[in-house]
């Protein structure tokens, strides 16, 4: 648990003394500082490159200092008008929300733990190697570029990918700091997704005036819904995306506070709320907008005569955003290209049922959760500020069960930015339903409270506590099982990246000199090998879209090493010495590459090691 206390630093730290710097206190602070801390870094990595410099836990040090400089200014020199308002939570209220937070951060550590076994297990999935390929490329260079994570399988002459790296720059400390290995680092961020949704949700209802009965609930409602972060951290894993989900509710808390004192220091604190979604994934800063107009439409409803002013206040928002995030937005306009998305899952009928049983493709729905959300749509009336939250779930709703359902190329258009991912959207739209889920649990108790005014302490300890005893500790195993097999399986054997290439790989690394390049099967688990050892090898990722022509020549030749010039001449440029081959592939044609069939007895090669699941050579000049 040493990477994940080190995540912990790492995340908050930075946006913990930022955000003192700009005047947050209290709960807006320890809810927006991993936000911030995301900002700095997703913005000082891509620019630090720009000016020749690498990204280092002293570069990210070092602006960490001088963003808190900018924001202190900010603050030092901003008029503030209006009183601070009225208390909302007495102490033990207080005291009760952060008991709910910290149960329910732990429950969520151990669903996902359930799920790997152990902190630092290997995870399988199909975009997993590219997230640890890329934090220990950022550790190794410090090329905190937006192109240079895909560097380790898009080299040489293949055209350059752009990918949003705050979080692989942060992951990036982290391994340095911690000194564990590459899974352990991906899994000690991963294990603290559903304690950073709690924390911001919290935070949400403390800013928007709710009651700390609801603030309790809301955190662990969070963490109940399998859709919400697990089914994430299984498929993919889609962790940058994950973590956008968690932190999207801070979007509202920083443009109401913004819009209710409109001044230097809380821009600078709403400036840096969009970009630092913008900078872990575009579709994560057009969830936060979904937010936002919601929010946006409650308050203007209230008041028209807002609405100019409001747009107003905004403008210089969005100039200075422009310009501190153009590589960003330069870099994310270059996907602009033509892709083909996901297929459909369901009937439109089925989706919606799915969705109001918080159930995708589990066995089972979770009943309770939607027994909550259905007391949060009889109660909605109550929600008082937050009634905007319905229809951000009505929109995130109603946009999971069009993807699911159709593949129509309007629907496709607009899906873009989440890929057209029905995953996704069933991700994003778990967010509002957990809060009207526990606005559902808060309304309950308010209700019992009035007609037994004699038991309120009574109800207010049964209503919570009930909730989670019913739903057998807030789903935790359920949502471990659906975590597992991304990361396990009853016979390890049939994991895509198996112990045994797993050992091979590390050998590899106590093998080889630094500098020296490895050929291996794209399709076999031994693109892991960088990220398990730094050493790099032809394909570093499952990923075969727009390889380098050196990549194709090798994967389709490398076997005719003895009499192609070609094969030779490659094998030379990229200092190529050794031949690691693991498992082929279970998908269906998915063999080893042409290139790479029929090496054992070739004289070019020389056995090294060799175990049941895995092989390595040595290239003989």
């Amino acid at each position: 648990m040493l990477s994940a206390g080190i995540a912990i630093v790492v995340i908050a730290g930075p946006g913990l003394l930022i955000g003192l710097a700009a005047g947050l206190r209290g709960w807006v602070l320890a809810g927006t500082a991993p936000l911030l801390s995301y900002a700095v870094g997703g913005l000082t990595g891509p620019w630090a490159a720009v000016a020749g410099l690498p990204f280092t836990p002293l570069t990210y040090a070092v602006s960490t200092v001088v963003f808190a400089g900018i924001a202190f200014g900010v603050r030092r020199f901003t008029v503030r008008g209006r009183s601070p308002e009225p208390p909302l939570w007495t102490r033990s209220g207080h005291l009760a929300v952060l008991a709910c937070l910290l149960f329910a951060a732990a429950t969520g550590v151990w669903a996902a733990l359930l799920g790997m076994g152990r902190i630092g297990a290997l995870p399988q999935g199909f975009d997993a190697v590219y997230h640890g390929n890329a934090v220990r490329y950022l550790a190794d260079t410090g090329d905190g570029s937006l192109f240079g994570t895909g560097h380790v399988n898009w080299y040489g002459d293949a055209p350059p990918v752009f990918y949003p790296n705050a979080y692989h720059l942060l992951a990036s400390v982290t391994y340095r700091l911690g000194g564990g290995s590459i899974p352990e680092t991906l899994d000690a961020n991963t294990v603290l997704l559903p304690g950073l949704l709690a924390l911001s949700l919290v935070t949400l209802v403390r800013e928007f005036r709710g009651r700390a009965v609801l603030a309790g609930a809301v955190a662990l409602t969070a963490v109940a819904p399998v859709t919400g972060v697990y089914e994430s951290m299984n498929r993919g894993p889609l962790l940058p995306f994950a973590l956008g989900v968690t932190l999207t509710p801070l979007a509202a808390v920083a443009l109401r506070r913004y819009l209710e004192r409109a001044a230097p220091d809380t821009g600078l604190v709403l400036v840096l709320a969009a970009v630092g979604l913008l900078c872990i994934h575009p579709s994560t800063l057009f969830g936060g907008i979904l937010f936002a107009v919601s929010m946006l439409g409650q308050r203007w409803l209230a008041g028209w005569r807002r609405l100019g002013r409001d747009l107003l206040a905004l403008l210089p928002i969005a100039v200075v955003s422009l310009l501190v995030a153009w590589l960003q937005l330069f870099g994310a306009l270059g996907l602009a290209l033509p892709y083909y998305g996901w297929p459909s899952e369901y009937r439109a009928s089925t989706a919606l049922g799915a969705l109001l049983g918080f159930q995708h493709f589990e066995p089972h729905p979770q009943v309770w959760l939607s027994v909550a959300l259905f007391l949060g749509i009889v109660f909605f009336a109550r929600a008082g500020e937050l009634r905007w939250i319905g229809l951000t779930a009505l929109v995130t709703g109603l946009a999971y069960v069009t993807v699911a359902s159709s593949n129509a190329p309007i629907v496709m258009a607009l899906s873009r930015p989440w890929w057209d991912d029905p995953f996704r959207f069933f991700s994003m739209a778990a967010v509002p339903l957990s809060v009207l889920a526990a606005h559902g649990l808060a309304s309950a108790q308010a209700w019992l409270r009035d007609r037994l005014p004699s038991q309120v302490q009574v109800v207010a300890l049964l209503v919570l506590p009930g909730f989670v005893l019913l739903s057998n500790g807030l789903y935790v195993r359920s949502n471990g099982d659906q975590v597992y097999p991304g990361y396990q399986a009853a016979d390890p054997s049939t994991l895509r990246v198996t112990p045994g290439e797993q050992a091979a790989m590390l050998a590899l690394g106590t093998l080889a000199a630094p500098g020296e390049w490895a050929m291996n099967d794209r399709f076999d688990g031994t693109a892991w090998t960088y990220a398990l050892t730094g050493i790099r090898t032809v394909a570093g990722h499952f990923d075969e879209t727009s390889p380098p022509s050196d990549a194709v020549l090798l994967a389709n030749r490398f076997r005719n090493y003895s009499t192609d010039p070609a094969v030779r001449a490659a094998v030379r440029r990229w200092n190529i010495h050794w031949v690691i081959s693991g498992k082929p592939s279970g998908d269906p044609g998915r063999p080893y590459q042409p290139g790479l069939v029929g090496l054992a007895g070739e004289p070019f090669l020389t056995v090294v090691y060799r175990n049941p699941d895995a092989v390595i050579y040595r290239l003989t000049p």
